[in-house]
């Protein structure tokens, strides 16, 4: 058996990186850990942000989402590109400057002197992450047998609860001590510390026949993405999708990236191979990853201003309250394939999915008086939900391609996850915005003396609305009440739209991903995509 495995170097893993291996992976965690740890802390301390000079930058409610978003954007359109980069360059390689601007982001983030230049340093951190993200797992898929694979990325899921879990916290931990840019500053350790391990110990891997380059390729997938994801973004913000600006630009985005998609399947060298996207277990997986994250980032985007808006917790007792939903990841994801070998990644998937609608759903029982252990349930639910969605869609992500193309998988992997990510905030989050305005209008119309200008900036968020109440002093606390309910109302509305979307991947994965028979019988030929693609780059 050794000796098959010896004339197969595409398929085997060298005995000296074998032995490694989980040693790898450990520290393959840290750079996943510094990324998904930076976002989780800043929904934290975007209250703090907000405040004045010398405690935050003063940032409106606008300058807020950019400082989230301008990470996504750039993230989202440099995904391609990046995995595309380590197939051909190297995957340690870009791992390695990933986390070298990623670093110097986090630095510049820190010491930002104004909103804008948070802005522009976020966007830094968004273009270092996009090296780093597609490189951990496509390192994980050449450094693990085909056997091994499904353990080493429940464990690579369950790191993503264990950043989860400790971002919130560790950022309130660090607003109750220190100013506010320590949030990122405590980025630089781990990436310094990571930087170290992965020089000595992870393995160089690269794509051994990675053709041309596609110039036009690239070019089209970063322009369409960055135009589709601004577009969206600008309509969350505006809270209207009929502005020419948002219209515009969207429409814009999706014709490049049909232009894109016609180059790509023209092409003799394309960036992505889009007939990978014929294999029913690689789009059924991508399109679930995809709609499971707009639901929940949609969702969890105003669930920081529910505890700490509306309910008055801390951002230490809101960080705090997360730990059930990162428990729940932590424990269920590495062990979420032995319920995929039990019963089929299609029946895991469609119940994880189910059990983010219902979870989605449970959040209308949220009330200004709820018991807060009603929430503890549902962030627990939800976490099991995504432990036994994440890992079998990602395993059928990358097993559905050859080794070599494990850069470029990983970069679909963690695009759409993004795309759907950013659609679930700026949707949803225009959805909540444009409900919660309709809901305290009249009150804001009742305050005697309050120009056309404030009244349009309270009512562009719960945070506007009690800041205007806070500088009225008495006569402001008669606008606290009715801001809490329109927010309920509005936080309720949103869900419903939330929940709809998880709906609809639970349908995608039951229609289309491969049962448990179909998977079985496709595993002597688990390697025809690849094997396409060889032979296909053979003939060039």
């Amino acid at each position: 058996m050794a000796n098959p495995s010896e004339t197969t170097p595409a398929r085997g893993v060298p005995e000296a990186v074998h032995r490694r291996r989980w040693a790898i992976l450990t520290v393959l965690l840290f750079s996943l850990l510094v990324v998904v740890l930076d976002n989780s802390i800043l929904n934290v301390a975007m209250k703090t942000i907000a405040s004045p000079a010398p405690t935050g930058l003063g940032a409106t409610q606008s300058e807020l989402e950019w400082a989230i978003n301008a990470y996504t954007l750039v993230f989202a359109g440099i995904l391609f590109t990046a995995g595309l980069l380590g197939d051909r360059l190297g995957r340690k390689k870009v791992l390695l400057f990933g986390m070298v601007v990623f670093g110097i982001g986090s630095v510049l983030s820190a010491v930002a002197g104004s909103p804008g230049q948070l802005i522009a340093f976020r966007a830094v951190m968004g273009f270092g992450g996009a090296f780093v993200m597609p490189s951990t797992l496509a390192i994980i898929m050449n450094v693990f047998e085909r056997d091994e694979q499904p353990k080493a990325i429940g464990i690579w899921a369950g790191a993503v609860g264990l950043a989860i879990a400790i971002g919130p916290i560790t950022g309130g931990i660090l607003l109750a001590h220190f100013w506010w840019g320590s949030v990122f500053l405590v980025n630089v350790p781990i990436v310094i510390a990571g930087l170290i391990a992965m020089v000595v110990l992870v393995p160089e891997s690269k794509d051994p026949k990675p053709g041309r380059l596609d110039p036009l390729g690239v070019l089209l997938s970063v322009v369409g993405l960055v135009l589709l994801v601004y577009g969206i973004i600008k309509g969350g913000q505006l809270a209207d999708f009929t502005d020419p600006e948002v219209y515009g630009t969207v429409g814009g985005g999706l014709l490049t990236l049909v232009l894109f998609v016609l180059h790509e399947r023209r092409s003799e060298h394309p960036a992505i191979d889009v007939r990978y996207f014929r294999n029913p277990a690689f789009s059924a997986a991508v399109s679930s990853i995809s709609l499971v994250f707009f639901a929940l980032m949609g969702t969890t985007f105003f669930i920081v201003f529910y505890t700490q808006s509306v309910r008055g917790y801390t951002p230490l007792q809101s960080g705090m309250l997360l730990l059930p939903l990162a428990a729940a990841q932590m424990f269920f994801a590495p062990r979420a394939r032995l319920m995929v070998e039990k019963f089929g990644a299609k029946a895991v998937c469609a119940v994880g999915m189910l059990l983010v609608a219902a979870t989605t759903a449970g959040f209308l029982l949220l009330e200004k008086d709820t018991p807060i252990w009603v929430l503890e349930i549902l962030f627990f639910t939800q976490g099991t939900a995504m432990a036994h969605i994440m890992p079998p869609a990602t395993v059928s992500i990358m097993q559905s391609l050859p080794r070599e193309k494990a850069g470029s998988g990983s970069a679909v992997n963690n695009t759409f996850r993004q795309i759907g990510g950013a659609l679930g905030v700026a949707v949803l989050g225009s959805l909540l915005s444009t409900t919660y305005r309709d809901g305290i209008s009249d009150k804001l119309a009742a305050v005697p003396g309050l120009p056309e200008s404030a009244r349009h900036a309270a009512g562009e968020s719960i945070e506007a609305t009690l800041g205007l109440a806070e500088k009225l002093g008495p006569a402001g606390k008669a606008l606290v009440g009715p801001a809490d309910d329109a927010f309920i109302h509005a936080m309720h509305v949103t869900v419903i739209g939330s929940t709809a979307v998880a709906l609809l991947g639970a349908l995608v994965v039951a229609l289309f991903l491969p049962g448990k028979r179909a998977a079985a019988a496709d595993a002597p030929g688990a390697e025809r995509p690849g094997a396409e693609k060889t032979e296909a780059g053979a003939g060039r």
